[in-house]
């Protein structure tokens, strides 16, 4: 801590989330390891098979592949240290080591709204427009499409973090086992208002404005195919398994965001664990959303097991 006159500014903090389960806290080690186990383990078969078969480098799948990317980040970037303070309380992190962390979470989690959106482009182009596909998605002419929002999500998120750092802190105990957003200044000394307005700023120019365009583009695309009468189930049935992923993900970041500004009977615990649930139950859920159900990463799975998994077991 550093001492300025009268005034004491925390540098180091301790998170202090499921702090009142006592005995039962390290418990929680185990759900959330396998969570994290099986996150890093789909996510990783997802990536290489994407990377390493020619089949699979469409656009679309390139998206997936990059989704996996982000949430395999996700989790590594604060569940570790959670674990390890579940397990042998090792609460301490400091202001630094927070920040980065804050960063991380909320970088990756726009950069996952921002995917859907690049999705149902891609969706757009392949069903609205599909002689034009190649065309614009393209790398070069895609870029257009991705540079801006990816811009739009770094510039807020600094902007959200570096305030946040440069706030005064009066106490260290953060009630969370991750340092999110709002946790963290509710601790800052004086007025807040700005934090909060900036943090405000984010939840509803990233996922409300994502949120919004994809459900037009949606629109769009159902119209087209129910006016063209033409049966694409595959089409629909990739464009309603995107529209549940993100109408799950908007409610879940719409609960998490609300808990921690609104007055409510939710007790710490159960913020704590929506919050967790919120950032970590995609990383789980996507691999098998956006993996398992797609035919092609599928067989390319099995052949992948096939040729190289079983035969290295028989040996």
């Amino acid at each position: 801590m550093n001492y300025s006159g009268q005034n004491i500014t925390f540098t180091d903090f301790k998170l202090n989330g499921f702090y009142n389960l006592g005995e039962w806290r390290p418990l929680l080690f185990i759900p959330f390891f396998l969570m994290l186990l099986l996150s890093t383990a789909a996510n990783s078969i997802l990536i290489y098979l994407i990377k390493s078969q020619s089949s699979l480098h469409s656009p679309m799948y390139v998206l997936i592949g990059f989704m996996s990317l982000s949430n395999l980040i996700m989790p590594i970037s604060f569940v570790p240290h959670m674990l390890l303070n579940f397990l042998f309380n090792w609460s301490g992190i400091s202001l630094n080591g927070c920040l980065i962390q804050m960063f991380c979470i909320y970088f990756t989690g726009s950069f996952n709204s921002t995917l859907l959106f690049w999705m149902a482009i891609d969706r757009y182009f392949a069903i609205c427009k599909p002689l034009y596909y190649h065309k614009y998605m393209e790398i070069c002419n895609f870029v257009k499409f991705v540079i801006p929002p990816v811009m739009r999500n770094a510039v807020l998120v600094i902007i959200m973090v570096s305030l946040a750092g440069k706030r005064s802190y009066c106490t260290n105990i953060i009630d969370h086992s991750l340092c999110e957003h709002m946790p963290v200044v509710q601790l800052a000394c004086g007025d807040i208002s700005i934090n909060n307005f900036v943090g405000l700023l984010n939840a509803f120019v990233i996922p409300i404005t994502d949120f919004v365009l994809i459900t037009l583009s949606y629109v769009v695309i159902f119209n087209s195919v129910f006016k063209s009468g033409k049966p694409q189930m595959k089409a629909i049935n990739t464009c309603i398994t995107h529209l549940f992923v993100l109408t799950v993900s908007f409610i879940c970041a719409v609960m998490a965001f609300l808990i921690y500004r609104i007055r409510n009977n939710i007790s710490s615990n159960s913020r704590i664990f929506i919050s967790i649930l919120y950032l970590l139950g995609p990383s789980c859920c996507n691999p098998i959303i956006y993996g398992w159900r797609t035919k092609e990463i599928r067989q390319t799975f099995f052949k992948f097991m096939n040729i190289k998994v079983l035969p290295f077991l028989e040996k």
